[in-house]
Formats: structure tokens, sequence, C-alpha cells
């Protein structure tokens, strides 16, 4: 058993060491460049894979293991939807707000920037949270996947809006690293959750419902008209890879 939780949490170090070296990297190219554009390198496939594989692991794993973990404390109202449910409205709502920004202010606006930060830094923290809080390294594996085809494209695109704003280049530059301690961070506080869920019973599923509504969020509407089930899967080629993520989560779902 010792030796399951020690393999467990040196896979959670090597997948935050990993995912900390791709932000960076993705995020560092454009402010040496200083783009002008925030069209990234698009790998639709992937895209896809990683939209099917969010939308599996938020409505398959969490939302079930959330939802069953609530009936066993005896609380038969759905809270882990209406939870899910509220972190999807949110992260919706930031995004129309986003879109005004931009409309009124222009691509340069410095609080369209930082509340493209704020969303992704959200999305970031609650995904680090549900690889602290996974028990499987089968899970870890195929969600860590999922993140990385998302968080690179993330992190270029976030990193070429921060040097296009008018603000200067060391706001900008503290602004993306915040945005990449995020998703550490959240494997800490899932890590952390883990030792209290004999006390508190409740924080795992609470963690649970809110990570699903992001992951939900992640695989369906996120970046609106830009979003990969709206652009990028008009053709069944692509619409494929969302199939076989939703059912690699699936079948992932019989041995975690």
């Amino acid at each position: 058993m010792m030796e399951s939780n020690m393999s467990l949490d040196a896979f959670k170090v090597l997948s935050v060491v990993l995912i900390f070296i791709i932000t960076l990297l993705a995020g560092l190219y454009p402010f040496i460049r200083k783009f002008k554009t925030s069209k990234p390198l698009e790998f639709p496939a992937a895209e896809a894979l990683a939209s099917g594989v969010f939308l599996g692991a938020g409505l398959i794993h969490m939302l079930g293991d959330a939802s069953q973990s609530f009936l066993a404390q005896g609380i038969e109202y759905p809270i882990a939807f209406l939870l899910a449910g509220a972190v999807f409205l949110l992260l919706l709502w930031f995004e129309h707000l986003a879109r005004r920004l931009y409309e009124h202010g222009g691509s340069n606006n410095p609080a369209f920037a930082i509340l493209a930060v704020v969303i992704l830094s959200i999305h970031s923290l609650l995904a680090g949270t549900v690889l602290g809080l996974s028990g499987s390294i089968t899970m870890m594996v195929v969600i860590l996947i999922a993140i990385l085809a998302h968080k690179w494209a993330a992190s270029f695109s976030l990193a070429v809006q921060l040097s296009k704003s008018r603000m200067s280049l060391k706001q900008s530059i503290l602004w993306f690293g915040l945005f990449t301690l995020m998703l550490p961070i959240g494997v800490g506080l899932g890590s952390s959750v883990l030792e209290y869920t004999k006390n508190y019973p409740l924080l795992e599923p609470i963690f649970y419902s809110l990570a699903a509504g992001t992951f939900l969020y992640l695989g369906t509407l996120h970046g609106l008209k830009q979003a990969i089930m709206v652009a990028k899967c008009c053709d069944l080629r692509n619409f494929s890879f969302v199939i076989i993520g939703f059912s690699l989560m699936a079948v992932v779902a019989i041995w975690t």
C-alpha cells in the first residue's frame, strides 16, 4: 500500500513538472517574438480527443463519484450536479464578459487579458485538483494527456494576448506566472484534501463536482465561437476523435 501511494505521489510530481515545462515553453515564445496574432499552431485531432476525454472524465468519473459520495453521506439532493452546473455557467458568463470587453476595448484591452488569465486559471486550478485527488495512475495518465493537449494551446494564446495588451512586459509576465502556478497549486490542494477526507468526507465530492463543471466546459463551450466542438468538429474525422476520447474514459471506468 505504501509503495502504491509512493508511485501515485511520484506520478503526480512528474505530471506537475511536465505540465509546468510545457506551459512555460508554450508561453515563452510569444513574449520573445512579440506575436501580433493569437492564432497558434493547430492540431484539431488532438484537441478533439482532449474534448472527448474532458467530457468523459466530467460526466462518467467525477460527477458519478461525487454523486455516490454525497449519497453515502445521506444527502439525496443532487448537489454534485448543482455545483458542476454553477461552475459551468460561471465560466460561460466570464467568456461572454470577455467577449464584451473585446468588442468595446479591442484585443489590447488589459481588462480583457486579465479576464482571460482568470478564466484559464480556474481551469488550471481545478484540473490540478483532479490530478491531486486521483487514486489511479490509469486515470491520471488519461487526464494528463488531455490536459497537455489543451494546455500548450491555452498557454500560447494567453501569452500572445498578454503581450498584445497595453500592460508593461513585467506586468504581463507576472500575470502569466500566476496562471502557470495554478495547476501545481491545484495538485497540492487535491493531495491535501485527500488527507482530510476522513474528518471532512464532503470535501472530496465537492471538489470533484467543481472540477466536473470545468471539464464539461472545456469539452464543449470553451472559446465560444472558436470552441473545438463548434469550430473544429464540423467534419466526421475530427468528431470521431471526440468519440474516441469519450469512449476511452468509459473504458477506464471499468477499472477505476
